[in-house]
């Protein structure tokens, strides 16, 4: 099987509030979003995060990528200490995520085929914003027709057009299968709202 998520957050107790997220704390959402996880990805299984992985003392947080079933890759967001696009010293952190257990990192945009479709992966969707005004417009990739799949928004959509957020926030905590994101390209384009977090998970 072939998931995606991003925006984790892992450890980041500002974004509980800021997104809704069902949990008095971050160490509570960090054990609910890894038991989701696991609940989810077979260990065969293959996870493209599409960035914005863990935040909050990063010692502390991105060993927790070890405890996550599948085969992980990361293509880093604004909030990863080895994206290329602002942080110093961004290959040095490189190696410390790989090191910690993704098999790969890959600055986006990807270029990957999910169910015979063509789409593009990167953390920044097109267009929009988790705030009111867009961010990083140099580091977003261009849009030429393709489905882009995308983080970076949290709770403002899980899908607009031909884009498709697979945050946690708009997947109900938990990664999203290749299955489900073949139906969404193939009903075409619309506007869906994110789902609520699954029951469970707070």
């Amino acid at each position: 099987m072939l998931w995606f998520t991003a925006d984790l957050h892992l450890g980041h107790a500002n974004i509980i509030a800021y997104t809704g997220r069902p949990f008095a704390g971050p160490e509570e959402m960090d054990e609910a979003l890894v038991a989701a996880w696991n609940a989810t990805v077979a260990a065969e299984d293959t996870v493209w995060v599409l960035g914005d992985f863990a935040l909050g003392r990063i010692d502390q947080t991105l060993p927790t990528v070890a405890r996550l079933g599948g085969r992980k890759l990361l293509v880093p967001g604004n909030h990863d200490r080895c994206w290329a696009g602002q942080c110093k010293g961004a290959e040095g952190w490189t190696r410390r995520y790989r090191e910690a257990g993704f098999a790969e990192v890959v600055e986006g945009p990807v270029e990957l085929t999910v169910g015979g479709h063509q789409v593009l992966a990167h953390h920044f969707p097109y267009h929009g914003d988790s705030r009111d005004h867009e961010r990083f417009g140099a580091h977003r990739p261009l849009d030429r027709g393709a489905w882009l799949l995308h983080g970076h928004v949290h709770d403002r959509w899980r899908q607009a057009g031909r884009q498709l957020n697979v945050g946690v926030d708009a997947w109900g905590g938990r990664p999203v299968g290749e299955g489900e994101l073949v139906r969404l390209i193939e009903a075409g384009p619309a506007v869906l709202d994110p789902l609520e977090w699954a029951p469970g998970l707070s």
